[in-house]
């Protein structure tokens, strides 16, 4: 195969989905954090202890929450879009609220 036969906006494409991709899979585990850190408060020893870990758990929790939200968002995009026919743009709102969903996971 030659480099010269390559598309060049197909291979920024594939690019660009590949790091949104690794970003969304780096935040799938927002609400295991969450979770993790909650609980690691409630066996913590000291009260120092028990607010750092409850910080962090909030830190995760919100941002789960976001996600959440954005998915909410993308999903009510595409039912707007999907009863107006407009199934490429219903699709991918789709696609934006499973990306967000997992992410808050």
């Amino acid at each position: 195969m030659k480099l010269t036969n390559i598309n060049p906006t197909g291979l920024w494409a594939g690019i660009v989905l590949s790091v949104c991709s690794f970003g969304a899979y780096a935040a799938e585990s927002h609400m295991e954090q969450a979770l993790k850190h909650a609980e690691a408060a409630v066996k913590a020893a000291d009260g120092k202890a028990i607010a750092e870990h409850a910080e962090v758990a909030k830190t995760h929790a919100k941002a789960a929450d976001e996600h959440l939200d954005a998915g909410i968002t993308s999903l009510e995009g595409a039912i707007e879009h999907g009863k107006m026919g407009h199934a490429d743009l219903a699709k991918k709102a789709a696609e934006e609220a499973v990306t967000h969903l997992k992410a808050a996971q």
